[in-house]
This record gives structure tokens, C-alpha cells and sequence, in this order.
């Protein structure tokens, strides 16, 4: 397990890729129940706002899934299902704890001026750099252009969340 934690490590670090990821359907589901674990984990410290994240953790695993098998299946390249969004659950699970760390911290003191931009400006690089490793295993994956895969990327982000605002009435 701490060479698997270590491999997703570096991909989210763009040292490594996709393909460095076994393909191995195990291994995808391994990846996805740590995923759920550390949101889940995080989630029961942080007090946060009263959603039901569960619901919207669910929404995002599967539409995840659905994203990518759809994505590199339209682009011929099913073959690179398994290792792509292992990679993608990999490198989420490690970036969890930052992510929803920082986005705690704006929820809780960005309404503090001297507290706003700090905050806002720390939230938005991690942002960045898990768009830039999402993009990074998609370049590898697809071999497209970074600025093909970040728009791909962004898309994806912005599909997945209107769709939790769509079936989420909570999440607005």
C-alpha cells in the first residue's frame, strides 16, 4: 500500500502517469473505496456546511467513472480505461485532505477580511495543481495537447457540478 500511495503521490506531482498504474479492475476498485474513505474521513472531522455530501461524494465517484470509460472510449483508446481513472482516483484520494482542508478554511474564516485573500488565493492554487495533474494523466492517457486536456478537464468539473446542482437541491 505505501507503494501505491507513493505512485499516486507522484502523479500528482506529474512525475509519473497513467501509465505507471497496473491495469488491474481490483486495483480501480481498491483506488475508489480509499477515495470514499479519506472523504469520508475528512468529512466527519471538518464540521462543514449541513449538505448531503454523501449523496454528492456518490454523484461525483460514479459520473467519474462514467466520465472517463465514455471519454476514452469515444477517443479509441478503451484500452486505457482502468489505468486512467485509477490514476485519476489515485491522485484525488492523495490531494483529499489539502483539498477539502483549504476549501474549510475559506468556508470558515474567507469571510474574514484580513483572512479573504490568503485563503482564496491558497484554495485557488490547489485548484491549479489538481487541474494541472488531472490534465497530466489525461496527456498521457489521450496524448493530446495540455491545453486540449485542460479544457477537457475543465469541462469535466463543470459538467459534474451542474449535474450535483441538478440532482442535488442542497448543493445550490
Amino acid at each position: 500500500m505505501t507503494a501505491l500511495a507513493r505512485l499516486y503521490a507522484q502523479i500528482a506531482l506529474l512525475k509519473r502517469g497513467p501509465q505507471d498504474v497496473p491495469a488491474s479492475m481490483l486495483l480501480l476498485a481498491i483506488t475508489v473505496v480509499a477515495y470514499f474513505a479519506i472523504n469520508l474521513l475528512v468529512n466527519a472531522v471538518l464540521p462543514g456546511p449541513s449538505n448531503p455530501w454523501l449523496v454528492i461524494l456518490a454523484i461525483d465517484i460514479l459520473f467519474t467513472l462514467g466520465w472517463y470509460t465514455a471519454l476514452l472510449s469515444m477517443c479509441r483508446r478503451p484500452e486505457r480505461v482502468l489505468q486512467t481513472t485509477t490514476a485519476v482516483f489515485g491522485y484525488r484520494t492523495v490531494l483529499a485532505p489539502l483539498t477539502f482542508v483549504t476549501a474549510w478554511l475559506v468556508g470558515r474564516f474567507g469571510s474574514e477580511q484580513s483572512w479573504q485573500l490568503p485563503l482564496v488565493a491558497v484554495y485557488a492554487a490547489v485548484m491549479v495543481w489538481i487541474v494541472a495533474a488531472n490534465s497530466h494523466v489525461l496527456k498521457a492517457a489521450l496524448e493530446w495537447s495540455m491545453f486540449q486536456c485542460v479544457a477537457v478537464v475543465l469541462l469535466e468539473f463543470v459538467v459534474s457540478g451542474l449535474l450535483i446542482v441538478a440532482l442535488v437541491p442542497l448543493a445550490r
